[in-house]
C-alpha cells in the first residue's frame, strides 16, 4: 500500500551496506531521470578521511549536477518538479540524533517531519541510505540507540516509495516497485 499525498512526488529508495554501490547507482539513476538533477548532501565533515571521502564522490560528479550542502532543514529547497537525490539518510538522522541529544523519539519526529515536508513538493526524490542493522548487535548503547532511529526512520521512507532498492555487491535488487502497477 502506499502513503501517496496529494502531491505529484514519486519517492525511490536505494539502501545497502557500506561500499555496495548505493551512491554511484542513485547518480546513474538521476541523471537517466533528468539532464540536470540536484544533488542534495546531508553529510558533517567531521575528520580529514570524511573530508576526503566527499571529495572523491563532489569529484565524481560532473556540472550538469547542481550541488547543495544541506545538514537538515532539506524542504527550504526545491525540486520545482525535478529529480533530487538526497544522499544520505544516514548522515541526515546522525545530524538530528546528536543535535537532540541521542533521544531517539524526539529525532524520529523531526525527521519523518522533515521528510514530510519536502516530498510534499512535486518532484522525484531519491533517497540513499545505509542498511546498519544487517551487521549484528552493536556493543555500545549510542550506536545500538542509533541503529533503532535509522530503522525506524527507513521504515518509515520505505513504506512511503514507490520503489526501494537493495544493493548488493553493486547489484541493484528491486524489493518494492509500485510504478509497475500505474502503467
Amino acid at each position: 500500500m502506499s502513503h501517496k499525498s496529494q502531491s505529484e512526488s514519486t519517492i525511490i529508495l536505494i539502501t545497502g551496506g557500506q561500499r555496495s554501490g548505493k551512491s554511484l547507482y542513485a547518480e546513474q539513476l538521476a541523471l537517466s531521470l533528468s539532464p540536470n538533477p540536484i544533488y542534495l548532501a546531508t553529510a558533517r565533515i567531521w575528520d580529514d578521511e570524511f573530508a576526503q571521502r566527499v571529495a572523491r564522490h563532489q569529484q565524481r560528479r560532473g556540472p550538469e549536477w547542481m550541488n547543495i550542502e544541506e545538514e537538515k532543514t532539506l524542504s527550504r529547497h526545491h525540486p520545482n518538479g525535478g529529480v533530487m537525490l538526497i544522499d544520505c539518510l544516514t548522515l541526515w538522522a546522525t545530524n538530528f540524533f546528536f543535535d537532540l541529544n541521542s533521544d531517539i523519539n524526539l529525532s524520529y519526529k523531526a525527521l519523518c517531519r522533515e521528510f514530510d515536508a519536502l516530498t510534499k513538493q512535486d518532484g522525484t526524490f531519491i533517497f540513499v541510505t545505509n542498511e546498519i542493522g544487517l551487521g549484528g548487535v552493536a556493543e555500545n548503547v549510542v550506536q545500538r540507540q542509533f541503529a533503532d532511529l535509522l530503522g525506524r526512520l527507513n521504515q518509515y521512507v520505505a513504506a512511503r516509495a514507490e520503489r526501494v532498492v537493495l544493493m548488493i555487491s553493486g547489484i541493484p535488487v528491486t524489493i518494492k516497485d509500485e510504478t509497475k502497477e500505474q502503467d
